[in-house]
């Protein structure tokens, strides 16, 4: 069986994000040798192509706990995950079955995309581009969140959250950004509203 080319370039751009966006990160090999949420993506990217196949649904479950086992990292195959996204140490992060997330998206260790009801159907968040959720935050439910939000550390959102807002609290509430003002990593850090 051969892996398509684009695949094999989704990777490299997992890779290159995860390289991008840690600034303790000294190589492209010590990204792919040692980044847990990387190798959690990876292998969440092969048991979806799997998922979506007749048949191997069950398989695709068990290569998604042995990852889980290994990495700290819980990715239902059945998610659908963009591209570049980062999990940023990621030991205790969760994403949900029905959990849809964006492009360029970080999530940093302990954060959830979870549901809040046992039924079928949608009922796990859907997290636009370009969002970072803090540690250990935790995003409930059908929620949508908007593009270039931010979720701040242990923030828990249950309702949506606009495009370019931060949220924070138990219960999160919405803090909006200056519209003109650009992001600053070192200024606009979500954990700095706790």
């Amino acid at each position: 069986m051969s892996v398509p080319l684009h695949f094999l370039a989704t990777l490299q751009e997992d890779l290159q994000a995860a390289r991008d966006r840690d600034p303790a990160a000294r190589s492209l090999a010590e990204v792919a040798l040692g980044y847990p949420g990387v190798h959690a993506v990876w292998v969440y990217r092969l048991a979806h192509r799997m998922w979506q196949r007749p048949g191997l649904q069950l398989p695709a479950r068990l290569i998604s706990q042995l990852s889980r086992a290994f990495t700290g990292i819980e990715i239902h195959p059945g998610a659908r995950l963009g591209r570049r996204l980062f999990i940023d140490h990621g030991m205790g992060v969760v994403i949900g079955e029905t959990a849809e997330v964006g492009d360029d998206v970080v999530l940093f260790h302990g954060s959830t995309l979870g549901g809040k009801s046992m039924r079928h159907g949608k009922r796990h968040p859907t997290v636009g581009d370009g969002v970072v959720v803090g540690a250990g935050a935790k995003i409930l439910g059908p929620v949508w969140i908007g593009a270039g939000a931010q979720i701040g550390a242990n923030a828990v959102v249950i309702h949506d959250v606009p495009a370019g807002a931060i949220a924070v609290g138990v219960p999160a509430q919405i803090r909006q950004r200056p519209a003109a003002a650009p992001f600053d990593a070192e200024i606009d850090d979500p954990a700095i509203y706790i």
